[in-house]
Parts: C-alpha cells; sequence; structure tokens
C-alpha cells in the first residue's frame, strides 16, 4: 500500500533518485579503475572510490560555490569552520557527521531549484 507523499517532499524525492542514480554510474567507474579494497566492519568510511553518493554530492555542493562569500556563507549555515568545509568539499579530506550531511543535502537542492536556505 503505497502513502501520500507531501509536494515538498516529492521534489526531495526526485533530488534524490537523481542522486543515487549520478552515484551509481561514479562507482561503476570507480569499480572499473581497481579491485575494491577489503574494508573492516567497524570503521567509519572515508571519502573516496568507496563513497560515491558522497563524491556526487560533494561535486554539486562544488558547483554551487563559485562565487565571493559563498563558501562561508555555507559554513556558517552548516555551523562548521571556514577550514572545516574546505576539507570537506575542497580537499576531500573529512566528511560531515549525518545531520551536516543531510542539511547538505537540503542546501544544494534549493540551490539548484533557485532558492537560498542560508
Amino acid at each position: 500500500m503505497a502513502f501520500p507523499i507531501h509536494p515538498r517532499l516529492k521534489l526531495l524525492d526526485l533530488a534524490v533518485d537523481s542522486l543515487i542514480h549520478a552515484a551509481r554510474e561514479t562507482g561503476l567507474q570507480a569499480a572499473k579503475l581497481g579491485p575494491e579494497r577489503q574494508r573492516k566492519s567497524y570503521r567509519t568510511l572515508k571519502p573516496g572510490s568507496d563513497t560515491p553518493l558522497w563524491n556526487e554530492l560533494r561535486q554539486r555542493v562544488a558547483k554551487q560555490l563559485i562565487k565571493r562569500g559563498e563558501k562561508i556563507n555555507l559554513a556558517r549555515f552548516l555551523g562548521v569552520s571556514r577550514q572545516r568545509l574546505h576539507l570537506i568539499i575542497s580537499a576531500r579530506a573529512a566528511s560531515p557527521d549525518a545531520e551536516r550531511t543531510l542539511l547538505l543535502l537540503a542546501w544544494v537542492i534549493a540551490r539548484e531549484q533557485g532558492r537560498d536556505l542560508g
């Protein structure tokens, strides 16, 4: 039995579907590059070829951070320092916690639709 979906959530559902599709393609490309490293289940995933969804979201965010001052505004919206945002988006050396990842997803979807959340 299907449940009714709120109209605003339908847009989020479409955006998540496109993100998953793009991540699937990125994952297939990464798989062609070499054998997957053995992961231990108790370790946190680091950004890289094992995280295609995160890679796609990071690329979409980076495309939105062109104008001067947009990175600091995003850092304020997320509640992180400029340096931490740099490590997350530009240096690809860190990943945010779950709450900030969801905020980042909402932010990039709003920006792609021409709205501004922060």
